[in-house]
């Protein structure tokens, strides 16, 4: 039993249809995005209907619920993010807003291996983070509280695996805007079979001129085809 497990798409249609096609060449028994269809890219209605389409699992992001919530605006935040999530409210049909927020924060699987709990941010709040290079005894109190021997949390754009104890912690890092100084797509396979999961992180090469141009064509802050391009926020 293989589950791919993805995150932080952030409207960037040519990042994951490349995912796509990665997992179509390996044997994949299912699919979870944890998190963040919309935020960032120019193409978040594409990417809502692309992700229903494949009937992958998908659990509420921050961006998600900030762009399907009425919150109002505020006018103390105006940065790049909130610039994007006010212009994906715009682009968004009726049924594609419904869509997210009718997602669930996180789910539960259970493996040969084990249960396997993902979410983003937080357990029961995907605004907030886990802080997964926490010390080891803290980790631990978490992995007892959650029973799960993989725990998948996302949000930072960086893929990261720890295991402490018999738990695996996965953040998958992100499709649409990694953050590990190399540009391209984030997936984590983990493969549920034998005593423990083995997790295996890959980066999927897309057309990042194209996600770029988009992102300029759409008078969207230029430094997130900065980042699309290099894998990095600028100084």
């Amino acid at each position: 039993m293989r589950i791919a497990f993805i995150s932080d798409i952030h409207g960037n249609i040519h990042a994951l249809t490349s995912v796509q096609r990665f997992l179509s060449e390996h044997i994949v028994n299912s699919v979870v995005v944890v998190g963040d269809l919309v935020g960032y890219g120019a193409s978040p209605g594409p990417v809502i209907d692309f992700v229903q389409q494949e009937g992958w699992k998908v659990g509420l992001g921050s961006s998600d619920l900030r762009v399907s919530m009425e919150f109002g605006e505020r006018e103390t935040r105006r940065g790049v993010a909130d610039q994007v999530l006010a212009w994906t409210r715009t682009v968004l049909s009726p049924e594609q807003l419904e869509y997210l927020r009718r997602l669930p924060p996180g789910g539960r699987i259970m493996t040969p291996v084990g249960r396997i709990r993902y979410f983003h941010g937080a357990p029961h709040d995907p605004e907030a983070r886990l802080d997964l290079m926490a010390a080891e005894n803290e980790m631990q109190d978490l992995a007892d509280q959650l029973s799960s021997r993989v725990v998948v949390s996302a949000g930072t754009h960086v893929p990261f695996v720890r295991t402490v104890g018999d738990t695996t912690f996965i953040d998958p890092g992100s499709v649409g805007l990694s953050l590990n100084h190399e540009p391209g797509a984030d997936v984590i396979l983990v493969d549920c079979a034998g005593r423990r999961p083995k997790v295996s992180m890959h980066k999927v090469p897309y057309d990042y001129s194209s996600a770029a141009f988009d992102i300029m064509a759409w008078n969207l802050p230029p430094v997130i085809a900065d980042v699309i391009r290099s894998g990095k926020m600028g100084t």
